[in-house]
């Protein structure tokens, strides 16, 4: 009975610190890292949606709250995200019989340059874009656009998560 222990102890300890750091939500944050800083994303498309940078911008910190347990700060962080929003566009994207726009189609895209001043091979610049297809009757406005920015920055936001802290 006294081996079965052993084992059991011996396999706990291999399976957890077999992978070195690791968090339950695939970060791989090296544990000198304990700031991070999400500087405020200009909307420099073309075409302007008022509230976009901000929205982006917030969501971008919420999503660093709720994942790791980096403290935000202003400025000197560990992780340091800035860019600006490059792209907001609304294209047609499928047409009917008499060659009217059935559907269309948002893309927002962001630029981003992210600085790990801890492991700065780590550092990137990179474009990241998602899209949202609408009814072409319906008005981007209201809850229609408020789906859209739901699921496009909720996308962008996730992938320059990915990106930068778990690698993917």
């Amino acid at each position: 009975m006294k081996k079965f222990s052993y084992l059991i102890i011996f396999l706990l300890i291999v399976t957890t610190q077999s992978c070195g750091i690791y968090s339950f939500t695939g970060t791989t944050i090296n544990p000198n890292v304990k700031t991070v800083q999400i500087d405020y994303f200009p909307n420099n498309a073309i075409l302007v949606e008022p509230s976009l940078s901000q929205e982006f911008t917030i969501r971008f910190q919420d999503l660093f709250t709720t994942q790791t347990n980096l403290t935000s700060v202003k400025s000197g962080g560990d992780l340091q995200f800035e860019g600006e929003i490059t792209g907001y566009k609304i294209n047609p994207m499928t047409a009917t019989a008499d060659q009217t726009a059935a559907q269309n189609r948002l893309t927002i895209t962001v630029n981003v340059r992210f600085y790990n001043n801890i492991v700065e091979e780590d550092n990137f610049e990179r474009t990241f874009s998602h899209y949202y297809d609408f009814d072409a009757n319906a008005q981007l406005t209201g809850s229609i656009l408020d789906d859209a920015f739901n699921e496009i920055l909720e996308r962008i936001t996730q992938d320059i998560f990915n990106a930068s802290v778990a690698k993917w």
